[in-house]
């Protein structure tokens, strides 16, 4: 298994309140790519908002065998997340998962 970063790009159809940021910032933990040398070499945050905007990026740590599955696996994690804060997948569109960083011993 490898150790990957993805980064999912999305927007807020409807802006969610801070509380609502929050507690999607803490489903996600678990996959906080901070913990990989990558992330924390390139200090990446789970959740970035852009200004004046409603798009954001979500950058997750994956394990999985190869790009693809880390991709769904990130995909997975991100609706999941959004689920249990309870913003319905439809307010939120989520872009094509990237691979942006694999940390490798």
């Amino acid at each position: 298994m490898t150790v990957y970063v993805v980064t999912i790009p999305g927007t807020f159809l409807k802006e969610p309140s801070a509380s609502a940021r929050t507690e999607l910032v803490r489903a996600l933990r678990p996959a906080d790519p901070r913990t990989t040398d990558f992330g924390a070499a390139e200090n990446l945050d789970i959740l970035t908002f852009y200004p004046d905007s409603t798009a954001f990026s979500l950058r997750l740590e994956v394990e999985a065998h190869d790009n693809a599955s880390a991709e769904a696996r990130a995909r997975e994690l991100a609706t999941d997340a959004l689920r249990s804060v309870g913003i319905p997948e439809e307010e939120v569109p989520l872009g094509q998962p990237v691979i942006t960083g694999i940390d490798a011993d």
